[in-house]
Order: structure tokens, then C-alpha cells, then sequence
């Protein structure tokens, strides 16, 4: 575990929220106490997530460790990605427009809808039968 000075940012996507802390260090990158491409072995997932480091060309600058619970794989990585644009705008602010332009700032709204009385899922209705 690395411990000193950390800028910090929390990312979230559908019920997934992940905890991410930059470190002054070599490019260590893990996820869970798990080295990230052990954690996320799917290589979409896995560029998703380190998807704001490539942007800002900061993958050897900074130590990244990221806690996260819930949700699935996809949202997972996606939330980590959200909190790891967000901890390197608050190292370094002059990231920003990059960050903005590749839309990694922006949280996804969608959620899972909820089930309606007298539906079988969300939206899903019985077939209608005429005879």
C-alpha cells in the first residue's frame, strides 16, 4: 500500500462506485489490491479504465489504487475511469479541456428502471391474445 500525499476522485456508473487515489510514483495501477489487467482481463474493459492515463499521456507519473463495489465488469470499469479523470483534474487542472474533449468528465446518467406493478420487467407487458 502507498501512503503519503494522494489526490482522490469518485466515480460511479449504474450501481458501481469506484474510489481512486493518484500517487506521486512509477505507474503502478491497481484495482481491488489486484493488478489492473488481472482485474479487468477483458482488453475493452481494460482500455476503458485506463482510458483518462492514455488521454493525458500521465500513464509512468502517477501510482493509481482504486476501491470498488458493485455492479458489474462494464460498470466497474467505467466507474473507475470517472474517478480517475476526476482525481488527475484535481492534480492537475491544466488536464481539463483533454479530459472534457474525450468525454471522460461526464457521468453517465442511465440507471436500471424500475419494475412496474403489472409489468414482468421495467417496460415488459403480457402478450396481448385476441381469441
Amino acid at each position: 500500500m502507498v501512503t503519503g500525499k494522494y489526490y482522490e476522485g469518485v466515480g460511479r456508473r449504474k450501481s458501481a462506485v469506484a474510489r481512486v487515489r493518484l500517487f506521486a510514483g512509477s505507474g503502478v495501477f491497481t484495482v481491488n489490491e489486484k493488478p489492473v489487467n488481472e482485474y479487468f482481463p477483458i482488453s475493452t474493459l481494460l482500455a476503458s479504465a485506463m482510458s483518462p492515463l492514455k488521454v493525458t499521456a500521465n500513464e509512468a507519473r502517477f501510482t493509481v489504487s482504486a476501491q470498488v463495489k458493485g455492479g458489474g465488469p462494464t460498470g466497474q470499469a467505467d466507474a473507475v475511469a470517472l474517478g480517475l479523470a476526476r482525481a488527475l483534474l484535481a492534480a492537475d487542472a491544466t488536464l481539463k479541456s483533454a479530459l472534457r474533449k474525450a468525454g471522460l468528465l461526464t457521468r453517465d446518467p442511465r440507471e436500471k428502471e424500475r419494475k412496474k406493478p403489472g409489468l414482468k420487467k421495467a417496460r415488459k407487458a403480457k402478450q396481448y391474445t385476441k381469441r
